[in-house]
């Protein structure tokens, strides 16, 4: 199994050895890529629009585009980020303000709709379930139709100072994830998403697009019809 990670901070704190003890629970080392940030990509959205009407007109599309193709051969995605004032990390953040085009309101990638994900936090003491939900939004917009998530508050500054029998509960967590992950069948495509794709193809056939060249987009592979991009990871 290919497993991309994507930490959203430099340092190796505690989301960080979570996400890693679930990949090496499924994958060889050789089979994991790991993208830091902001590191790999230590950028704000400008809010240009340029990528609106070619994704390779963003100033940032050199690094964006190494994490996307990593990602698109990847049977996996894992995303990491610590619990920051119950959000994701600024960095975190910033990578999804970056693929923004990449959402079904805009100029989704059929290979998103093939993929697995999960979403990963950690916190001293306050839920993680906004921090976590942030990435879970823009996975399920994207068209990922798996999209597992584990937060835990851990009452404790680094991963090394976690009691021991809070590392017990973590390993027990990871090994269940592992196991419901470690398949080769193909993600069922759950009502959400193709109720969310069917809403988007309406608004394209109408024309209510942010430039029409997103209408060209999904009139180019067929989605305006009955083409649907989970039928084929055929990319166009």
């Amino acid at each position: 199994m290919k497993i991309v990670m994507i930490h959203g901070q430099n340092h190796k704190g505690t989301t960080y050895h979570m996400g890693r003890g679930l990949a090496e629970k499924l994958a060889a080392e050789a089979d994991i890529t790991e993208f830091f940030l902001p590191r790999d990509l230590n950028h704000f959205c400008l809010g240009c629009y340029a990528c609106i009407q070619d994704e390779t007109k963003c100033p940032y599309w050199n690094e964006k585009k190494v994490m996307l193709d990593a990602m698109e051969a990847a049977d996996l995605l894992i995303f990491t980020t610590p619990n920051y004032c119950l959000a994701p990390s600024g960095a975190m953040k910033s990578f999804l303000d970056l693929t923004f085009d990449c959402w079904m309101v805009h100029r989704p990638k059929a290979w998103m709709f093939t993929k697995r994900a999960v979403v990963l936090s950690a916190s001293a003491g306050a839920s993680c379930k906004k921090a976590m939900g942030t990435i879970k939004d823009s996975l399920l917009y994207w068209g990922v139709p798996c999209i597992k998530t584990f937060g835990l508050p851990v009452q404790a500054p680094s991963w090394d100072a976690i009691k021991p029998e809070k590392k017990t509960k973590i390993e027990q967590r990871l090994t269940r994830l592992a196991r419901q992950l470690n398949t080769t069948k193909p993600p069922r495509i759950h009502f959400k998403t193709r109720f969310l794709f069917l809403v988007m193809r309406k608004m394209h056939s109408a024309g209510w697009d942010s430039s029409p060249v997103e209408k060209q987009y999904w009139a180019e592979r067929g989605w305006l019809g009955k083409a649907r991009p989970w039928q084929s990871t055929k990319t166009l």
